[in-house]
């Protein structure tokens, strides 16, 4: 039984958590998140939970008024209403009290209150926060979208005799101002150059899922990073536009609450069906509705139910549109005809070790090479085969980027690249004006490594594409280099042993790699007509050339396992005779 005195915020993440009421997986990392945080902010853990805080935003939010309808109603907030509320407001950092979360990323189903909260908070951050002369912007692809969050606040100040002494509202150009603070809110469309030069406390971006990039996003953000506590606020529902910037940052708020990456400034809240749940049984719609699909008492609308179990028996038999709308506004699920995971996460994460390559002085290893076409990522993957009495494949990795494309792709790939360089899991190089990858960083890292832990390279592997004269410069390496064809053919089977390994808890890397962890995630797996396996990006930004380096490497390995020395052109030689049969097929 959950102690009734606990803070609000904490009381819903032990309900979830303790799985009291039917709550997709998704949510529970959400929520468990929290709790383990808490747990963290007892140590040396850079934040901590103000419970006050917390309490008084809540509280904030049910002085305000519903007015629309026949009479004006008292709001009540629910369980994942205050999870939301408390927590924004309730985390901060313990050296200077500013707000943990500058970033927030809520996707829920339609009709679930994501115009409430965006009240709310515009409410909270435009007067009660205490900031002066600031702006809050709610932003959208369309005026009419954005209009929507503005309107919500307007109704609550018209509803409260309080609030409507504390505002100014000018419907000529959609701005309300807090006579409070002076801060002002403004809805703003596709226009971004309005938002250009301010600095705003607070962004709200409503359904994300519709922008066509992140260049709203990113201006918004990057207008609050002088302020001391601020938040850029997505509120959406899943959508269709696969690898589009809405589905990255959900695919990164997945990776962050898996543990594949750490980003302790990223606030989530997700409801979601599970991977193996039946989308057409009515029980499991309920994880994705918080509100809309739930009464007070913790049980089922039924009622609500059944509005939407018909409309998917349309939406099921006509398919298209109607298909697609139910999936992602209703069932908030993204419609993709992506590949499958190749790794498990949970199993990869579990293959974690306090080892590192230190252990391995004098070792034997086997390197695996993925080199960038331009100024895009370069990875290296070193094997260590287990010796007697051992079970496990170590795997090292190091990566290398031109320093003067650093920062643009942490926006593009938002991804910590200049965290994991200063953590020393990536080298910025500088050769070629800082804008191409100078492979002499590569060798100068292989030498080093060589020298400093007595490392004995007996194979190596790489992609032929670019790779051009830089293979001679390997020969200090005093082993073969062997080139690796990038085929289905060729890959099918070191990537699905590779798998497989893995799922057996068969190798192990180093805790402190996320860089490792999170290319593994970004990797799907795609069959060609012969049903053969190879690796792709998940998204068009989401690096796999780490895991590319430890796949050439690991078919070299699986080789020396079978005391077989691999030979491209039996590669080659096999597709040719194998294309033969098939057009032969063909022309019949």
């Amino acid at each position: 039984m959950i102690n009734p005195e606990l803070d609000r915020t904490t009381r819903y993440a032990m309900k979830v958590a303790n799985k009291e009421i039917l709550k997709g997986e998704t949510e529970i990392q959400c929520c468990r998140r929290h709790l383990d945080d808490l747990e963290k902010s007892k140590g040396n853990w850079p934040y901590y939970f103000d419970v006050e805080e917390a309490e008084k935003y809540i509280d904030i939010a049910n002085e305000l008024k519903i007015a629309e309808g026949e009479k004006e109603m008292p709001l009540k907030t629910r369980g994942f209403q205050d999870f939301i509320i408390g927590s924004l407001h309730g985390w901060k950092k313990k050296s200077n009290n500013a707000l943990r979360f500058r970033e927030g990323y809520i996707q829920i189903a339609r009709q679930n209150s994501k115009s409430f909260i965006a009240g709310t908070e515009a409410n909270a951050w435009s007067t009660f926060r205490g900031y002066k002369l600031g702006k809050v912007y709610c932003a959208a692809t369309k005026q009419d979208q954005a209009n929507i969050v503005w309107d919500e606040l307007a109704k609550f100040i018209r509803s409260d005799k309080w609030l409507n002494k504390m505002y100014k509202i000018r419907e000529h150009d959609r701005i309300i101002k807090s006579y409070v603070t002076g801060t002002e809110i403004k809805a703003i469309g596709r226009d971004t150059k309005s938002a250009d030069g301010f600095r705003s406390v607070l962004a709200i971006v409503d359904e994300y899922h519709a922008h066509p990039n992140s260049k709203m996003y990113q201006l918004l953000l990057d207008g609050q990073i002088n302020v001391k506590s601020a938040l850029t606020l997505i509120i959406t529902t899943a959508g269709f536009t696969i690898g589009g910037a809405c589905h990255k940052k959900y695919l990164l708020c997945k990776k962050i609450l898996e543990g594949v990456i750490t980003k302790d400034s990223q606030f989530i809240y997700i409801c979601e069906m599970d991977k193996d749940d039946d989308i057409w049984d009515p029980v499991n719609w309920a994880k994705t509705s918080p509100l809309r699909l739930w009464n007070e008492d913790d049980t089922l609308n039924e009622e609500m139910i059944d509005k939407i179990r018909e409309k998917s028996i349309t939406a099921k038999e006509t398919g298209g549109n109607e298909l697609v709308n139910l999936l992602t506004k209703e069932l908030n699920c993204w419609v993709t005809n992506a590949g499958d995971q190749l790794l498990n996460n949970k199993k990869l994460l579990q293959c974690r070790s306090e080892r590192t390559i230190e252990d391995f002085k004098g070792r034997d290893c086997i390197l695996g090479i993925d080199l960038s076409s331009g100024g895009d990522l370069t990875s290296i993957a070193l094997l260590f085969p287990p010796m007697k009495g051992e079970d496990k494949v170590f795997i090292h990795h190091h990566s290398f980027m031109p320093i003067m494309r650093l920062q643009e792709h942490i926006k593009t790939d938002d991804a910590p690249y200049q965290l994991w360089a200063d953590k020393g899991l990536l080298d910025s190089t500088t050769g070629g004006g800082g804008y191409k990858t100078d492979y002499s960083f590569i060798t100068a890292y292989l030498r080093k490594i060589k020298e400093e832990y007595g490392i004995k390279f007996i194979d190596c592997g790489y992609d032929p594409h670019n790779a051009g004269a830089f293979i001679s410069d390997l020969e200090f390496l005093g082993c073969d280099l062997t080139e690796i064809v990038q085929s289905a053919r060729a890959l099918s089977d070191p990537t699905i042993d590779f798998k497989l390994t893995v799922d057996a808890l068969g190798i192990e890397y180093n805790e402190g790699d996320e860089l490792f962890s999170w290319s593994c995630s970004n990797a799907i797996t795609t069959k060609n007509s012969f049903g053969e396996t190879k690796i792709e990006k998940n998204i068009a930004t989401g690096r796999i050339d780490p895991i590319d380096a430890v796949v050439d490497a690991w078919k070299l390995y699986m080789s020396s396992k079978n005391n077989i020395k691999y030979n491209a052109d039996d590669d080659f030689d096999e597709w040719e005779d194998m294309m033969k049969a098939f057009r032969s097929k063909e022309s019949k």
